[in-house]
């Protein structure tokens, strides 16, 4: 029942989506090194308690789970620490629990100091299929009371589980590894106007797969990036939204395919993901700060490809799209001063997104400096001249509203780009 009335409140408030505090954002963009740096690998494998009747593990792609240790009490404390440092406050945690009998358990997760914590517990009893743990069940300790970012965090979190001989996933966001986005794109790519191809390797020599959606042969392009950061799932679900909708079956996706091809890189660290890092490559780098100087393969395969579909269509990119998770939902865009090739055409996506959700006000945060480019959204524009912009959304966005938002940002983008090329004709 109370899952029941869980589930009816968030239908309910998904037809209300104002920000009554708004994310100011993140400041300046540091221009940093993205030369190499060193990454601690975690140890993987099987964590045993009680004569080996309990079970831990992080023994799976995008497991994270450092160390574990059993208290005098009979709880659990949970030990998570990053991939190198400094590093952004992204402390990703994913592992399995199991036990040979029905029993109840305590776990506190922790981090490395003054690293807090930031996401809610998911579960899942397959790896594919996500809820939150129960309120009743969560306890945070020593929590901030700002409204947004690091300050409004906890110092850490206790969560308590039902186990038995049957695994239990824990994760802060619901995994999407590499394995799981190959299986999307395949299903994609059953249409006869979706193919992919290999655009390069990875740092660890991992497959970096894109999506053509449309004529590969069209002089008109966009492109879609997704996952430069690992834990940042809720953008990728944005970002499938938003691609299957322009992948599919309507009269306006027809005709936006007949003029337009979107490109979608959907995966842009795949090791970061595999390896459940918290932000950064296997080179130890935030690739969302490479691209100026382009050391890291990720982000150079990504440039390359772009290089070689202007050059072998003669054409250019019309829009570039990064999608990304924070705080809260919010849109990074470039001042409307800079005029690409489409000019005018992200504030009035934007503006027809807001009429589009009753009472929601989009949280617009522009830039008045694309130089260097350093960023993906800065490099779209810079060098191809695409209209661009990050779209940021929110780690507790309803996923509800993820869909939705998502799926009518293409709708409204491929309306407003069609009606801007029929002007010029």
């Amino acid at each position: 029942m109370r899952n029941f009335y869980m589930m009816l409140l968030l239908v309910c408030c998904s037809f209300n989506y104002a920000q009554t505090k708004k994310f100011q954002g993140q400041g300046p963009i540091a221009i940093v090194s993205t030369s190499s740096k060193p990454i601690q690998k975690q140890w993987k494998g099987d964590f045993t308690f009680n004569d080996g009747t309990l079970i831990f593990s992080n023994d799976f792609d995008g497991g994270r789970l450092n160390g574990i240790l059993q208290n005098e009490d009979g709880t659990y404390t949970v030990l998570i620490t990053s991939e190198n440092t400094p590093v952004n406050v992204s402390p990703w945690y994913a592992f399995k629990v199991w036990s040979a009998k029905q029993d109840s358990i305590s776990i506190t997760i922790t981090y490395q100091d003054p690293v807090k914590h930031r996401y809610y517990p998911k579960l899942s009893i397959d790896g594919l299929h996500w809820k939150p743990l129960d309120s009743l069940n969560y306890t945070e300790y020593e929590k901030g009371t700002a409204a947004f970012g690091y300050g409004s965090l906890p110092i850490k979190a206790r969560m308590k589980i039902a186990v038995g001989p049957k695994p239990l996933w824990i994760a802060g966001q619901e995994l999407q590894t590499s394995s799981h986005v190959e299986q999307w794109t395949k299903k994609l790519a059953q249409y006869k106007y979706v193919s992919k191809q290999i655009i390069g390797k990875s740092k660890e020599g991992r497959s970096m797969q894109a999506l053509t959606i449309g004529k590969s042969s069209s002089k008109r392009m966009l492109m879609v990036i997704s996952r430069q950061h690992p834990p940042e799932v809720t953008g990728y679900l944005a970002m499938q939204s938003f691609v299957e909708t322009i992948a599919g079956d309507s009269r306006l996706a027809k005709r936006f395919r007949k003029k337009f091809t979107t490109y979608v890189v959907p995966l842009m660290n795949p090791d970061g993901v595999d390896n459940g890092h918290w932000r950064h490559n296997a080179g130890g780098i935030d690739l969302n700060r490479d691209w100026a100087n382009f050391k890291q393969p990720e982000t150079t395969n990504v440039a390359n490809f772009m290089e070689r579909r202007v050059t072998a269509t003669n054409g250019a990119f019309y829009f570039g799209i990064d999608f990304h998770s924070t705080w809260d939902d919010i849109y990074y865009t470039l001042d409307p001063k800079f005029k690409g090739n489409m000019p005018g055409l992200v504030p009035q996506w934007l503006e027809e997104l807001k009429k589009a959700f009753p009472a929601y006000d989009p949280n617009i945060r522009p830039s008045d400096k694309v130089e260097p480019t350093t960023v993906s959204r800065n490099y779209f524009f810079k060098k191809h001249g695409a209209e661009a912009l990050v779209f940021e959304i929110g780690d507790n966005t309803p996923r509800l509203f993820i869909r939705e938002k998502g799926e009518m940002s293409a709708k409204i983008l491929m309306r407003s780009m069609l009606a801007r090329l029929n002007d010029k004709k």
